[in-house]
């Protein structure tokens, strides 16, 4: 589909990686002056009058409420609290509409229709009918986005908002998402193709995923695809804050997020990492985390951030000392990690959790 764009670098699946320039395509983005195909995401359409009660039976969030053109999140746990699926969600007044990444949507899917019993649901995969463009929200302001109940379907991310419900874990002062404004359109196929051929003639500027995940890394955004291994708990991903609801009612693995945030703490937390940018070799997803010589945790996600350098996420050991001098493993060898606090290891609300000073990476690059 890309290939009449100039620069365009396309992965095995066809998607749009970039354009030959990531730090220019990252600029673009966040600037509000291009936007990227996300085809690493998928569309689930949810009809029926039962569709939202029934949602928010089986999810963490609140959704028997929604209301249309609301954005929300949600997560799907085991009944031990683990992150199974994860689910952007917008509903337009008829159907309700989940954009999850693409290796997690199968699953989901087929998920949601075993569960649903006699209820007045239909689920579906409407990825053959509609495609995911994100950017910031002016970026998105002049394309064909779908309403086929009238409301558009643009998802505008809550992050890192703290949403009716939900619970905040790294410090609120400066977060650097706040500074991220991002949105995601359902659009209709032919529409996508329009996009793309606006971009060959140079109507229109595109950026691919790697820009849009450098700027996710940046604002400590977890993510279904790559952030979630068996194991994961909300809590150390900090995404009590938009993706789970502490007030509703029951639901597979409720017990769990209660204990864990009432009683406990999570056993691990995610923490950025400023990389040594010395090297020209990023750490791979899943490279060891050391301290000293002691492996205390993995990378999930990591990128070339076009102001900050070579940047990660990570998922480190509870008791992992905030002030540890931390590794990663690379194919050149050890990279330098300097941690910053994401999800503190005294985190629960019991503990009272601290506030830990972070100066704005936007106050720090105008001194």
């Amino acid at each position: 589909m890309y290939t009449e764009v100039p620069g365009a670098v396309v992965d095995d699946d066809g998607a749009l990686v970039h354009l030959g320039n990531p730090v220019a395509e990252q600029r673009a983005l966040a600037a509000g002056t291009a936007l990227t195909p996300l085809d690493d995401r998928r569309v689930i359409a949810v009809t029926g009058e039962d569709r939202l009660t029934w949602l928010d039976s089986l999810t963490s969030q609140a959704l028997a409420s929604l209301a249309p053109g609301e954005s929300t999140e949600t997560l799907v746990l085991d009944p031990h609290g683990h992150i199974e699926h994860a689910a952007s969600v917008l509903d337009d007044g008829e159907t309700t509409w989940l954009i999850a990444d693409r290796a997690d949507a199968d699953g989901l899917l087929l998920w949601l229709t075993r569960m649903r019993f006699r209820l007045r649901v239909a689920p579906r995969d409407a990825s053959a009918e509609v495609a995911v463009v994100g950017g910031a929200p002016a970026a998105l302001a002049g394309i064909g986005v779908a309403a086929p109940a009238g409301v558009p379907l643009v998802w505008h991310d809550p992050w890192p908002g703290v949403t009716v419900g939900g619970h905040a874990y790294a410090a609120d002062d400066a977060h650097p998402g706040a500074e991220r404004d991002w949105a995601e359109a359902i659009v209709p196929r032919a529409e996508l193709a329009r996009i793309v051929e606006c971009a060959a003639a140079g109507e229109l500027a595109l950026a691919g995923r790697d820009a849009a995940e450098a700027l996710r890394v940046a604002a400590w955004r977890p993510r279904r695809a790559g952030d979630v291994d068996e194991r994961a708990l909300p809590h150390e991903l900090d995404w009590l804050r938009t993706a789970v609801h502490l007030d509703k009612g029951c639901y597979r693995g409720q017990e769990t997020v209660a204990k864990v945030h009432n009683l406990g703490h999570p056993p691990r937390r995610l923490v950025a990492l400023q990389l040594d940018g010395s090297g020209t070799v990023l750490p791979e997803p899943g490279a060891p985390v050391r301290a000293g010589d002691t492996e205390v945790g993995a990378i999930t996600s990591v990128a070339r951030h076009f102001e900050q350098g070579p940047i990660a996420l990570a998922i480190v050991r509870r008791t992992t000392p905030v002030d540890a001098a931390l590794t990663v493993d690379t194919d050149d060898g050890p990279v330098a990690a300097a941690q910053e606090v994401i999800v503190p290891p005294d985190a629960g609300a019991t503990a009272g959790v601290p506030r830990i000073p972070r100066l704005s990476r936007r106050a720090a690059s105008s001194a």
